[in-house]
């Protein structure tokens, strides 16, 4: 598809809406006469761009693998390509037409000459766009066309034949699923119930629904299977679900109903009967609102509804859902085996000794995936039991898995649902290594970054992203890994099957190029994103790629660390520099002429300075120096008045032993000129901060360390005033220096994260920050807090602060006893005490932490005694116990813990 247009159209929209640019225009245009009208040029490729994107849109899904069709996209695609570049050279020449600058501008003949070449660059377009179009007429009449035969696979499916029966012997892992729902078909329930299984393709869905539907089917006056495709009509559903039900082929009198008449006729048909009715394979929520009032009924009849779509499985009641995950390792294993062995011994089929670690490495690759795992097994069955053969496979898997027609036919489907900003979000997820982490912070930003979104009303291109990346997850192309205090995405991962798909999906459309090291040298010179994660050379590249939008070096290994510069040095529109965990060691100087560059990342890195260059990145919009040797910031850092996140620190001590164990970098004397800040981590403060600060109207994630008392009140006053402020590190200059919140009284609502370090001034739990503002945390942690002797922490914050889900307590002094009282914490997720040295006992009282699922009390060397009441978590999904006093094993051990506590997944102690 052509997703590339989509970039090239926000490309477009920034320069037209550059004010300064037309005025500069206007006047240069008195000098050259091919300028008068360059605007208008602009806007007329805007539209015929648009156009062919709907064109696009409008072929549709059955006929991508059309080989003219797909060449057509690929001048499109082409065309895009040379709009983008043209229109970043324009703004790149845009962005030094400033106030008081366009007399100076015209002074010289430079601006004649760009602005000309550019004008000629346009022209160009406009006679390529002409023979995309001519391309078009002549070869693209819908006579043409040939069917997607991947498509047409999964579409049949959409007609009236049912699924092949799957046996109950069959069905590997997915028992439990069928008990559950068999149990909601003949709950108490009296009106109509609406049952959801949802996940990704393949995973089993409608195998699972299916068997249920077959074995239950008799004990309902009515049943029902219908298969809805993606470009489904209701009035087409409803004569089909019409002809179920009366058990008779279409006649003329159904086809002449309309959708009022049709539902009239089904309800009629259903009246006082009790139904089963299956929609499968659902990609629209609207579906069953829209069908709905046509079988529900008082008769205790169910729906069951499969989707690939989190947001259609929300239509039942949260207690009528399965969200269908991979299979776990054994019972993978057993389905692959069942797929190839054939003798049967003892009713178990059994891997040979000999193939065994291939297989497993076989099946783990599958990652629990059904539809792989068969896909893959009856390739093996047909093929040699021999090692040779099988490490063959193997080793060619990634290929043999987006090549199976089975499975691209059903993951096809899953990505051609996609918009085209979707698919590009998607795509970009193929840069990174198998099962890498993919931070939803950073996603953000890559994203914007890359353009693939811009703002919408009132929301930031971040929180559009933000919902790009959950509308991903709901469709489950990417899966939730971990989250955050407020149930936000904080990492997630791809599936690698998915991953695969995207892989090849994209080097068909030349959106990423993520080959290994030894094929570069034969890469096309025209490539514009690259992956090298995870490369091992040991001689310099000197190839070049001059039209690299984006590197992405996640992790790489090379003896010459400036390998990914050598890449990137001739690539002048690069947009993307991501390098986290590389061994570079400096950034050269020349990173200043990349004009087009918007994000860098250079993230646990060995880098210890940058280059004074680096002011004139003018479109930057992410510097990422986190945990690098980098002390100080260049001082023309300020020029960037576009930089929405600065993230800056090192470690001082990586075993985050010392107090300071991170130190921020010096705050840049004129930092109020980076007004578009939204992200500053982290900065020391200084005697002018508070100033600077009270301008920073922008900040929604603020990291400030080295405070000294005398910094507090101004500091904090100025922090009270952030309209946006949401997340919140304040650290002292060292242990011993008293730290005074009463200042800090915070406007902003989404204040929900306050991480503090260093020494209270006495009272401060009292202070505004816990009492008035504490409905609104959600995140809190405290180290080297000290209290007084009788101050419980625990029993001063919970009634301040009842919507916590995370708090860690680490390095305090305090009451010697700690006590959770009832109802103390209700939201609370995850509670840290760590380090706290003069605490000899913990009481957990009935009703206290209600949805605590991890527990970790590490390093309280006087604690001897079993926490009372520990037993009652009944939530808790992980439990630490480490670190503790010499006898406390012996107590737990006494006291038949480990039998108490088996309803927890991890216990250490």
């Amino acid at each position: 598809m052509a997703e590339a247009v989509l970039v090239a159209l926000g490309k477009i929209g920034n320069v037209l809406a550059d004010e300064a640019t037309k005025a500069l225009l206007a006047k240069l245009s008195e000098k050259v006469s091919n300028l008068i009208d360059l605007d208008d040029k602009i806007e007329g490729i805007a539209k015929q761009l648009k156009t062919m994107n709907n064109v696009i849109q409008q072929i549709g899904t059955p006929y991508l693998a059309d080989k003219v069709v797909k060449g057509w996209i690929g001048e499109v695609r082409k065309l895009a390509y040379h709009v983008e570049d043209v229109m970043d050279k324009y703004s790149y020449h845009s962005l030094h037409v400033e106030k008081g600058f366009l007399k100076k501008c015209l002074k010289g003949s430079h601006y004649v000459r760009v602005f000309s070449q550019i004008a000629d660059e346009v022209v160009k377009i406009e006679k390529e766009i002409k023979q995309v179009i001519e391309l078009k007429e002549q070869w693209l009449q819908p006579s043409q066309l040939v069917h997607d035969p991947l498509t047409e696979m999964e579409r049949q499916r959409s007609q009236d034949s049912f699924p092949e029966l799957v046996k109950d012997e069959d069905l590997i892992g997915i028992e439990d699923n069928r008990r559950m729902m068999t149990e909601w078909l003949y709950s108490d329930e009296m009106e109509t119930t609406v049952i959801t299984v949802s996940g990704m393709g393949g995973l089993g869905k409608t195998t699972l629904v299916t068997n249920v539907y077959e074995r239950e089917k008799v004990n309902f006056q009515t049943s029902a299977w219908m298969v809805v495709s993606q470009t489904y009509t209701l009035d087409a559903l409803l004569r089909k679900l019409l002809e179920k039900v009366t058990e008779q082929p279409s006649s003329p009198n159904i086809d002449r109903m309309d959708v009022h008449d049709l539902k009239e006729e089904i309800k009629r048909k259903l009246k006082d009967r009790k139904c089963l009715i299956v929609l499968d394979d659902v990609w629209n929520k609207e579906v069953y609102s829209q069908m709905r009032d046509a079988f529900h009924n008082s008769h205790a009849s169910r729906v069951i509804i499969t989707t690939r779509n989190n947001h259609v499985a929300a239509v039942a009641h949260s207690t009528r859902r399965i969200d269908l995950k991979p299979l776990g390792n054994a019972h993978a294993f057993e389905l692959f085996c069942r797929r190839v062995f054939y003798i049967k011994k003892d009713h178990v089929y059994e891997c040979p000794n000999h193939l065994m670690k291939t297989a497993r490495s076989i099946v783990d690759r599958c990652q629990g995936l059904p539809l792989a795992i068969l896909s893959i097994g009856g390739l093996l069955s047909s093929r040699p039991q021999t090692q040779y053969s099988w490490e063959q496979i193997f080793n060619q898997l990634s290929t043999e898995l987006s090549n199976n027609d089975n499975l691209r036919a059903v993951l096809n489907l899953s990505y051609h649902d996609l918009s085209g900003d979707l698919r590009n979000c998607l795509l970009y997820c193929s840069l990174f290594p198998e099962d890498y982490p993919m931070s939803r912070e950073s996603l953000v930003r890559l994203w914007v970054a890359e353009g693939f979104v811009c703002s919408k009303g009132n929301s930031t291109p971040e929180e559009v992203a933000e919902g790009n990346l959950m509308e991903l997850i709901y469709r489950n192309m990417l899966e939730v890994k971990e989250t955050d205090e407020l149930g936000r995405v904080s990492t997630c991962t791809m599936h690698d099957i998915v991953r695969d798909l995207a892989l090849c999906v994209a080097s068909e459309e030349q959106f990423v190029c993520a080959n290994d090291y030894a094929t570069l040298i034969h890469m096309n010179k025209d490539v514009r994103r690259l992956s090298s994660c995870g490369w091992k050379g040991n001689t310099a590249l000197k190839i070049k790629l001059p039209r690299l939008r984006t590197l992405v070096s996640v992790g790489a290994i090379s003896s010459t660390p400036a390998m990914p510069f050598s890449l990137s040095s001739e690539s002048n529109y690069l947009t993307v520099l991501e390098l986290q965990d590389s061994e570079i060691t400096e950034v050269p100087a020349w990173i200043g002429t990349l004009f087009n560059l918007r994000y860098i990342g250079l993230r646990r890195t060995k880098v210890r300075s940058l280059p004074d260059s680096v002011e004139k990145l003018s479109n930057l919009q992410t510097l990422d120096i986190k945990q690098t040797n980098i002390e100080t910031l260049p001082k023309g850092i300020v020029k960037i008045k576009n930089l929405r996140h600065l993230l800056a620190d090192r470690y001082a001590d990586e075993k985050q032993s010392e107090f300071r164990y991170f130190i921020g970098i010096q705050a840049p004397k004129a930092l109020p000129n980076m007004g578009e800040l939204q992200t500053l981590e982290t900065i020391q403060a200084s005697k002018d901060l508070a100033e600077q600060l009270e301008r920073m109207v922008q900040l929604r994630t603020l990291w400030i360390d080295n405070i000294s008392s005398a910094e507090c009140a101004n500091i904090f006053t100025a922090l009270s005033n952030m309209p946006l402020l949401s997340s919140l590190l304040l650290a002292g200059r060292d242990e011993n220096e008293a730290l005074c919140f009463e200042s800090l009284q915070p406007m902003s609502t989404h204040l929900h994260k306050l991480i503090i370090r260093g020494k209270w001034a006495k009272g401060t739990l009292n202070c505004p920050i816990f009492r008035s503002h504490g409905e609104n945390l959600k995140y809190l942690a405290l180290s080297w807090c000290h209290l007084w002797e009788d101050e419980d922490p625990l029993g001063m914050l919970a009634p301040h602060l009842p919507n916590l889900t995370y708090l860690r307590l680490n390095n305090m002094r305090s009451a010697n006893i700690l006590v959770l009282s009832a109802d103390s914490f209700p939201h609370l997720k995850s509670l840290t005490l760590k380090h706290m040295h003069n605490v000899n006992e913990l009481k957990i009282i009935d009703g206290a932490l209600p949805c605590i699922e991890g527990l970790y009390v590490v390093s309280l060397s006087k604690l001897d005694k079993v926490p009372q009441g520990i037993e009652s978590l009944s939530s808790l999904k992980k439990l630490w116990l480490v670190g503790l006093h010499g006898g406390f094993k012996t107590q737990w051990d006494k006291n038949g813990m480990q039998q108490k506590m088996v309803h927890v997944q991890e216990v250490r102690v």
